[in-house]
């Protein structure tokens, strides 16, 4: 085997788009091509960007780790399939699209509901993939001909028949009950799609005189209430106070009158009252706050909607505010109470306001007919094998967020009132008498396909109902659905249940407790055996990156100028127990300047003209004479190998990454490598060799380009391509 030496300067441009098609055309991307003996099944399957999405320092951080896992796994001799995909992403999407239209002075309407479909899969096809090939950019060693969508063909039926599995139990069902509510996107929010924005506001603190006037205590003028929404009053249907609150305990049961309305409510005694908060008397509006609700129904108080879907006051309301929008009518409101003398004080107030996740719109709360998810059995589902420990989440720390939420959830309204998405499969009979003489509420039937005949009536056409499934609702499905869920596929049978998980720790709840419960609800079996929360990448400054600030960097940016595995080394190289990361691109030039030193050394080492070796290396162990540079450098390799391996066990990805740079910088080319120049013999060539294709090895899944363009040039006889070359086990 004749040595090839490696060009003067290293230059990523060069290598990388080339070592990534060789892969490629190696095809051991795909588990099915790998070496026989590989035969133990590790899966990972992506959690899927929104196709509205491009690469980000999230996306980048996730993609690495679970990369860097792959790779090692796989030469390690595991069958590894690493399932990539993207996410319709419902409300961002039909944002993107209709942000499009309004450029044209259109709006989805103006299309209609299937020519705006028909819209959003042609932006789909144009824009769909582009993160997908960003991903490939960063190296990550996906199996691209298991590329799946949330909304392609198989996957939907898997969402069918999630829908009809829960229907058909009673799990689904149709209420009206307070939800979040979007005026902008038109459409009904969980509370976990929700931001919460910390704005300065005002406590507005308002007169409810007594009805009674003659009434003989100390409250004579009336009770004074505080409010942030003073136009959410038109619609109250008590004054609560807490039963402990010794300043109340004489007017509950006493009535007063509402102000601007001359409309009698109760004073009411509740547990759930704050007595910190504003004057410990607050008034109870049960259709526009969700403790509202819940103190309303208890004390089977009236719920009386002012404001609408549109955000604006209904006719419940008094006829001087109908039709105003929510702004509007609190600043007549408020101007009202000031002149008919109920408005006490007002005083600054900050507070933290909800707003839609997608557009930013401030969310209104309102009685509204949703579908809902049953989720009491289901959290038991979530909270299990956590709790058991057969899922292990890693920081321990989240778990406890984690059960919180589970412990208070609620049901979960999974119906949305936008176009793209998945079609709930319910129909609605159009007849008004039907042959079953049921109520016009019993109006809906179940059915996957276009129904030939109304089964109620026997005679209309049925409409199916506009209303899409949640994004998360077919989310929830991912471990599975991408391995051919429902069908009982082979790869469903040797690849599920998966082996690891990297999320965000915002999307805990949101994807990672649906996915659990789904996954055990239809499959039976846990869908992971680990949840790894990855750190969230922060400015310099310890702030959110965002694009639309201008904080945000662009991973992609940062590729075209440092190279992939600069980059991917840079980001890795910060990672540690905190879960705040704040990015400096520092890191990143010295990924680029570690790449060089790399590539110098083996450059060194190759220019030696060095003779063929076997790459098993047996003969090391029967070497005499050895120096004490040579003693040194073989026991410093053994042990990095060990700690790096324990590193990678325990999830420590930035601690490997600090062994193996200070191993390789300073043990190997600062000191050996020195020591060599003095020591120009066979044996010293043959450590050289072993030392430098060990180290490959063990960073091959961190730098992966640069690692195997050098591997390829290594004078070693039997060599395979370095991304299914043996790991180097702890000994």
């Amino acid at each position: 085997m004749e040595t090839t030496n490696l060009p003067k300067t290293y230059n990523p441009k060069q290598i990388e788009d080339k070592i990534y098609k060789l892969w490629e055309t190696l095809n051991f991307f795909n588990p099915d091509k790998l070496p026989k003996k590989n035969k133990t099944p590790y899966t990972i399957v992506i959690p899927p960007p929104n196709i509205t999405g491009t690469l980000h320092m999230g996306h980048a951080l996730n993609t690495v780790i679970q990369d860097i896992l792959i790779r090692k796994k796989r030469m390690e001799g595991f069958k590894t399939l690493w399932v990539p995909g993207t996410d319709h992403a419902g409300i961002a999407t039909q944002n993107v699209v209709e942000k499009e239209l309004k450029k044209q002075g259109k709006t989805r309407f103006d299309l209609g509901r299937k020519k705006f479909i028909e819209k959003i899969w042609e932006w789909k096809k144009k824009y769909g993939e582009i993160i997908l090939n960003q991903i490939k950019k960063l190296g990550a060693s996906c199996d691209w001909s298991r590329t799946r969508f949330t909304m392609d063909k198989d996957y939907t039926l898997a969402v069918k028949e999630a829908f009809s599995h829960y229907y058909k139990k009673g799990m689904i069902y149709r209420g009206k009950r307070i939800i979040n509510w979007c005026p902008r996107c038109m459409t009904s929010l969980s509370d976990l799609e929700l931001e919460y924005k910390e704005e300065k506001g005002k406590l507005w603190y308002i007169n409810y005189p007594f009805a009674d006037k003659s009434s003989n205590n100390s409250h004579q003028k009336g009770v004074i209430v505080a409010t942030t929404r003073p136009e959410t009053m038109l619609g109250d249907t008590a004054v609560a106070v807490n039963p402990k609150d010794k300043r109340y305990q004489k007017i509950i049961s006493k009535k007063v009158l509402l102000p601007l309305t001359n409309r009698e409510i109760p004073i009411i005694a509740d547990e759930l009252v704050d007595m910190e908060f504003g004057t410990g008397a607050v008034k109870i509006t049960p259709a526009h706050d969700f403790t509202d609700s819940i103190i309303g129904k208890k004390h089977n108080l009236d719920i009386i909607q002012v404001i609408d879907e549109q955000g604006i006051i209904t006719e419940q309301a008094p006829e001087a505010y109908q039709g105003l929008k929510v702004l509007e009518a609190r600043k007549k409101i408020i101007a009202d109470l000031k002149n008919k003398g109920f408005l006490v004080k007002e005083e600054d107030y900050v507070h933290k306001v909800p707003k839609c996740y997608r557009c930013g719109t401030t969310i209104e709360i309102l009685p509204s007919w949703q579908w809902f998810l049953k989720m009491e059995k289901l959290k038991n589902f979530a909270e299990r094998p956590v709790k058991t420990g057969k899922i292990k989440f890693y920081p321990k720390k989240f778990e406890k967020p984690y059960f919180d939420w589970l412990k208070n959830v609620n049901d979960w309204c999974i119906s949305r009132q936008i176009w793209w998405g998945h079609q709930i499969p319910i129909w609605e009979c159009q007849a008004k008498e039907r042959k079953d003489n049921k109520s016009q509420e019993k109006k809906f039937f179940l059915s996957l396909e276009k129904p030939k005949k109304c089964p109620l009536c026997g005679k209309c056409k049925p409409k199916q109902i506009e209303d899409v499934l949640d994004t998360w609702f077919s989310s929830a499905l991912w471990p599975f659905a991408v391995l051919g869920w429902p069908k009982k596929t082979k790869d469903l049978k040797k690849f599920y249940p998966t082996s690891f998980l990297t999320t965000a720790r915002d999307i805990l709840n949101l994807w990672v407790s649906r996915m659990i419960f789904s996954s055990i609800e239809f499959t039976k079996k846990i869908p992971f055996k680990i949840v790894y929360v990855h750190p969230t990448i922060l400015t310099r400054e310890g702030k959110r990156m965002s694009k639309s600030l201008g904080t945000g960097i662009d991973p992609m940016e940062l590729i075209k100028e440092y190279g992939a595995d600069a980059t991917r080394f840079g980001i890795i190289y910060q990672v540690s127990k905190n879960q705040d990361m704040k990015f400096v691109v520092d890191n990143i030039v010295m990924g680029k300047k570690f790449c060089n030193k790399i590539w110098n050394a083996a450059r060194f080492i190759l220019l030696r003209k060095p003779k063929p070796v076997e790459t098993n290396f047996k003969e090391l162990s029967r070497m005499k004479n050895l120096t004490l540079a040579d003693k040194r450098i073989l026991n410093s390799l053994k042990k990095t190998t060990k700690i790096v391996n324990k590193h990678l066990e325990n999830l420590e990805f930035g601690k490997a990454g600090h062994t193996l740079y200070d191993f390789f910088w300073h043990q190997f080319c600062d000191k050996y490598i020195e020591e060599s120049k003095k020591q120009n013999d066979r044996k010293t060539e043959k450590i050289l060799i072993y030392v430098l294709s060990t180290s490959l090895k063990l960073l091959h899944p961190f730098i992966p380009f640069i690692t195997e363009e050098i591997y390829q040039k290594l004078p070693l006889k039997n060599k395979k391509p370095l991304i299914v070359e043996k790991w180097p086990k702890q000994k």
